[in-house]
């Protein structure tokens, strides 16, 4: 797990790939490819950069010099709360625990500094990754329906500290 810096083109088009090919996957599962990270590019990552921190999970396979991002997270704060932004893992690392692992990064990170709560959102009707928002603590807040009748749901989670 390492932060992402996203300085030059080649590291914004790596992480690009990666969006890619994990969002076309939520809009198989949703019923909708016109979700926001499918229309990104260069400019609107660079954007990004200036309210999310990113963080990536490389895996180095054997024979392999360089390694591979198979999955990110960015997050963005409001105060004491950290708005998960994105969460992508490649199809081809898919049920390898990485989601698991970027969230539980983020969550301690985020709690020794002093986080109170998370917010995420995702696809109503994406499934998978609302068992895995549920498994750490994440509960649903909203549900709500963006033009043309799709359908979100935004979680909530309180940092561990207000659990007790």
């Amino acid at each position: 797990m390492q932060r992402l810096h996203l300085q030059t083109n080649e590291e914004i088009l790596r992480l690009l790939s990666l969006q890619l090919a994990s969002y076309r996957v939520e809009a198989e599962i949703i019923g909708f490819d016109d979700i926001p990270p499918l229309k990104d590019g260069i400019p609107s990552i660079r954007e990004a950069l200036a309210t999310e921190t990113f963080y990536g999970y490389l895996i180095t396979e054997p024979g392999q010099q360089e390694p591979t991002l198979a999955g990110a997270i960015s997050i963005s704060h409001d105060s004491c709360v950290v708005t998960i932004c994105r969460l992508m893992v490649h199809p081809d690392f898919f049920r390898k625990g990485i989601a698991s692992s970027l969230i539980a990064h983020i969550v301690e990170e985020q709690e020794q500094l002093g986080a109170a709560r998370f917010i995420v959102s995702t696809g109503s009707a994406n499934l998978p990754a609302i068992e895995l928002y549920e498994r750490f603590g994440f509960v649903v807040r909203r549900v709500f329906t963006v033009p043309p009748g799709v359908s979100l749901t935004t979680f909530e989670r309180p940092a561990t500290s207000e659990l007790s």
